[in-house]
């Protein structure tokens, strides 16, 4: 039975109709949800190319809609998820949950006050290669968890409005690196504390490269690196995940898939749990979210994830400023901000 089968009477409400919207439509359309829509620019344009039915105003898209899926611009978020869980509905947003920690904190605390659902959308946890990884290592392949690396580059983000102002999206680290920030606390657990570094360069080419570690509470320490690079450069990413008994290592530029070395005197190979590059991450994503929403159990990323995710980017933010480093549990319950 395929998932279009299995989950039908589905309406789902988008709002917001920009870069985004496209692949979240092509992950609707995967489970076979009807959308509506809402935006302020292109609702037209997106309605027409996607099949979906445009509404006039997002209390109508509340009232005529199953589920709410946010993908709007990052300062927008919070007020929008607040109003749709208030409404009685669960809610799907695209990362991050909220610009600040103080706002992701509200809204886990409205979703629990009204009993609603809060899907944080961070698709990286649906990739295969980290899905892959993050088996592997619950599944004690890598033993004792010890060094983690991500690395992250996109160019750099040239009059893309409000995306390329830094009090708006929060910048390098909680746009792009949050990413591999969620993919260090999947992998390794609670973060005892933050240190970060940024850099910036004007010439030739606008470029900021943002240096985050996190010290895990089991001892693990994880480096991750964000970079926004020069113009037209590719986009790709890195990780490496080493324990006691072995190290997994991936990157997008190579077509091996990633490589398990489990002693120094093998060389590195392809894992031989087979990596299907092939799919759609965004929707697996949605699929499990819809599967969650359906049978009341756990998505593979919680609203809690989705707050300390935005909570550990804004506490590299802050050691980046001020060149301390953040006890990230004070900073997380509120007390340093």
């Amino acid at each position: 039975m395929t998932q279009k089968s299995e989950m039908p009477g589905l309406t789902v409400g988008l709002v917001g109709a920009g870069g985004i919207s496209p692949a979240h439509a092509a992950a609707w359309k995967a489970v076979g949800a009807a959308m509506r829509v809402y935006s302020l620019e292109g609702a037209d344009r997106f309605a027409d190319t996607h099949g979906a039915t445009r509404v006039d105003s997002f209390d109508e898209l509340i009232a005529t809609s199953d589920l709410i899926c946010v993908i709007t611009p990052t300062p927008s978020h919070a007020a929008l998820v607040e109003r749709a869980l208030r409404a009685g509905k669960d809610v799907v947003c695209e990362k991050p949950l909220a610009r600040t920690t103080d706002d992701a904190r509200h809204l886990v605390g409205v979703a629990a006050e009204t009993g609603r659902r809060l899907f944080p959308a961070h698709v990286v946890r649906w990739f295969p290669q980290y899905a892959a990884a993050q088996q592997t290592v619950a599944a004690g392949g890598l033993g004792d968890l010890a060094v983690l690396r991500f690395t992250r580059a996109v160019p750099y983000p040239f009059d893309r409005g409000w995306y390329s102002d830094p009090v708006q999206s929060g910048g390098i680290t909680m746009d792009l690196m949050i990413h591999d920030l969620d993919e260090a606390l999947w992998m390794a657990g609670p973060v005892s504390t933050v240190y970060a570094q940024r850099r910036t360069a004007s010439e030739p080419h606008p470029t900021e490269t943002a240096h985050v570690v996190l010290t895990h509470t089991s001892g693990a320490i994880s480096h991750c690196r964000g970079l926004w690079t020069v113009p037209k450069a590719p986009f790709w990413y890195t990780f490496s995940v080493s324990g006691t008994t072995g190290q997994l290592r991936y990157d997008s530029r190579d077509e091996v898939g990633y490589t398990l070395t489990t002693s120094p005197d093998d060389p590195p190979r392809p894992s031989p749990s087979t990596v299907a590059l092939a799919g759609d991450p965004y929707s697996a994503e949605i699929a499990d979210f819809v599967r969650a929403w359906r049978t009341g159990e756990p998505a593979k990323v919680s609203a809690e994830d989705g707050l300390v995710a935005v909570a550990l980017a804004e506490a590299a933010e802050l050691s980046a400023a001020t060149g301390a480093t953040v006890d990230f549990p004070t900073f997380l319950k509120g007390s340093q901000a």
